[in-house]
This record gives C-alpha cells, sequence and structure tokens, in this order.
C-alpha cells in the first residue's frame, strides 16, 4: 500500500523498477487501478516468477529466511548506501520485535512472510522510493489500529499483532473500529523507521496525493493509504506537553541537579519564574516543554526530584521552523551549529553553548571570540 500510494501521487515507474533490480531477486510489479467504496487507487502486487516445472523458485513466498540471511542479502544487493541503510533500519526493527515477542535472540529470528520476496522488496521499495522523490521529512497522522484476530504461521493471535504492537511503543494509534488488521508488522516497522514526526497534516503547499489500496475490506472506511507530497511552509506543527508545578519549600541549589534530569528523560525545554504564592511565600514555578511520549517519565521526575505534590499536565499544538545541525570547523575545533529557516527564506545560525564553552577553556580565549568564529565558519555552509 505504501509503494502504490508514492506511485499513484507519480514515482516514476521504470527508475524505480531499475533501482529494485540491485537485490538480485526474481519478481515483477504488477499494479492495476482499482475501487476502493468510493475511491479510485493503485493496487500493488509483488508476484515471484515459476520455475520451468512449474513450482515457485527458491525464493517463493512460502520460504521463511533468518535476519542474518536477509542482511547478506541486502548488504550484498546493488543499492545506494542510504537506501540500503534505511532498509536494513527497517528490518532490524522487525527482527527486534520478533525477537522480544517470541523470546529469542535476534540473530535466531526466522521470518515467515515478512522473509518473503514481496516483503523485501516493500521493505527495500520504501526506502528506494523516498530518495527518489527526493522526500526530506516523512510525518504520519496516528495509526489507525483495527481489532480482532489474524490467522498467522504462530496460529490465531490478537489484533494488533504481538510483533506490530512491539514496534508501536512510543507511537501514537487510534482505534480504527473495523475488525480486521490495519497495521501488519511490515508496516508498522516501515512506519516506526521513516516516519520523522506523528502529528496532523502539516503545514505545506500540496503538489501531489496518491492512494495505495490493499486488499477490499468491509468497514466504514476504504481500505487505502493516503500520501501527500509537497513543499514546506518555512515551518511544520507538532504536539507538545507543558507540564507544570509551583514549589515554595524546595531548595533553590536542588534545581540544577532536577533540570539535569529532566533533560536527561527527554525535556525538550526547562523554565523556571520566580512567583508569589499563598500567605505570600516567595516561590517558584517550574516548566517542562516534552513530546507527549515523554509526560509520564518527566512527572515521575517532578515527583521524585522536587517538592510537588502534583503535576498540571496541558498538551498543545507548536509551530515548529524548519531546522537542521551540522558541525564547523574552526581555529578553536569543531562546534555544532543549529541553523532555523523562516518561511522568507532567511536564516538563524546559533552556534552550540556547550561546544563553544569547552573550546574557550581549551584556548584560553574568551566566549565571544569562540562564538564568532563559528559564526562565520556557518555562514560559509549554504
Amino acid at each position: 500500500m505504501f509503494l502504490a500510494a508514492l506511485l499513484d501521487l507519480g514515482l516514476p515507474r521504470r527508475p524505480f523498477e531499475e533501482g529494485l533490480a540491485g537485490l538480485g531477486v526474481p519478481f515483477r510489479l504488477r499494479v492495476s487501478r482499482v475501487k476502493r467504496g468510493a475511491l479510485a487507487a493503485r493496487y500493488l502486487r509483488v508476484e515471484v516468477p515459476r520455475t520451468a516445472s512449474g513450482s515457485r523458485s527458491k525464493h517463493r513466498h512460502g520460504h521463511g529466511r533468518h535476519w542474518s540471511e536477509i542482511r547478506r542479502t541486502l548488504e550484498r544487493a546493488r543499492l545506494d548506501a542510504d537506501v540500503r541503510t534505511r532498509a536494513l533500519s527497517i528490518f532490524a526493527a522487525l527482527a527486534q520485535a520478533e525477537a522480544k515477542v517470541h523470546g529469542t535472540s535476534v540473530d535466531e529470528v526466522h521470518f515467515h512472510e515478512v522473509g518473503a520476496v514481496d516483503a523485501i522488496v516493500d521493505i527495500c521499495g520504501a526506502a528506494l522510493a523516498l530518495q527518489q522523490l527526493g522526500v526530506e521529512r516523512v510525518t504520519c497522522t496516528p495509526l489507525a489500529i483495527g481489532h480482532g484476530s489474524v490467522e498467522t504461521d504462530h496460529g490465531r493471535l490478537p489484533l494488533p499483532a504481538p510483533a506490530t504492537l512491539e514496534l508501536l511503543r512510543d507511537i501514537p494509534v487510534a482505534p480504527a473500529s473495523v475488525a480486521w488488521e490495519t497495521v501488519t508488522p511490515t508496516g508498522a516497522a516501515i512506519a516506526r523507521t521513516v516516519v520523522d514526526d506523528f502529528c496532523q497534516l502539516p503545514a505545506m503547499t500540496v503538489e501531489a496525493v496518491g492512494l495505495g489500496a490493499g486488499n477490499d475490506r468491509p468497514g466504514p472506511l476504504p481500505n487505502v493509504l493516503r500520501a501527500v507530497l509537497g513543499r514546506g511552509a518555512g515551518w511544520s506543527r507538532d504536539r507538545v506537553v507543558s507540564l507544570e508545578a509551583n514549589l515554595d519549600d524546595m531548595n533553590p541549589e536542588h534545581f540544577d541537579y532536577a533540570m539535569e534530569r529532566l533533560f536527561e528523560a527527554g525535556a525538550l525545554d526547562v523554565a523556571l519564574q520566580h512567583v508569589q504564592m499563598k500567605k505570600n511565600r516567595p516561590g517558584f514555578a517550574i516548566q517542562v516543554l516534552a513530546p507527549p511520549g515523554s509526560a509520564q517519565e518527566l512527572a515521575r521526575v517532578l515527583f521524585a526530584e522536587t517538592s510537588t505534590l502534583g503535576v498540571r499536565v496541558r498538551e498543545s499544538e507548536r509551530l515548529v521552523l524548519e531546522r537542521e545541525s551540522f558541525r564547523v570547523d574552526t581555529p578553536f575545533g569543531r562546534i555544532r551549529v543549529k541553523r532555523a529557516r523562516d518561511a522568507e527564506g532567511r536564516i538563524t545560525d546559533s552556534p552550540e553553548y556547550d561546544d563553544c564553552k569547552r573550546a574557550a577553556r581549551r584556548a584560553g580565549q574568551p566566549l565571544r571570540e569562540v562564538v564568532r568564529a563559528a559564526e562565520k565558519a556557518a555562514s560559509g555552509v549554504r
């Protein structure tokens, strides 16, 4: 469905198939137009050719493979290095999930459906398609999860399948209200590896829309995956939680350690503000910003490292400028620089404070000289 959606929105088929030929395994792509409910969509099947005797080749769909065998296949394949790395990461995520679910080591994991040629093409194709389309960032809405059960090589299992659920750790999900499998282990592994942010559709200029069809299923929504390709609007949207507490009975010297623990637990930012509290007692308001999935762990840190008896939690939408991080060479050593770009293309470079501080101490130079050197070096990187 992922590949079908990308082909539907404009991925050129011939270069895509030429790139997949580097896998060195026999397969053929069958692409057709189908209807799912009221929607027309692209449907893709990976076919394995028959031998002269009429049987499937040794790469037949039902032939399982160990993770080590798949890894060797991908390492030998004629693929771009970035495509190979991403495909290996997807399969590694699958292997780790299967190993945990079945109580075995990663090297002993034996893939069944997932180890067949169609899944190898699905996974390598996902990595290749994103590269050929020039996609720089992938976002995804919370994954809709069906209920019921599914037949597998391990027998009948509840939905979501155990490996799928393991892969969905720390990923937002929502009920699909349908009695069939909406997210497979392969799909969950692809999403976990390629998606940069799980959020609603970000701000963008839409350039193309593609629909990839799955099998025809009953339900309130058509069984399709929708892909949207667009140019960034200069910023994106995500969700953050704000954890807040007021403190009037804590030793201020302990805030330094509490802040360190909060950042280690995943906080994006921590702020302290002087406040006047009840009975005119001076105190502090602490605010912690974090991804929604980190809220519980950060609340535990606040209860453990501060004197608060309660934590207020609010979730909100955040607009975020496009940003990147890179290193520059200066006379004082290599310095990390954060770069932000606004909707008009204006660039703001901010040398990393900790790097500049260490470099200034090593060189015995004023901090401002190190910062200026890093800003000058960054101005030459465009």
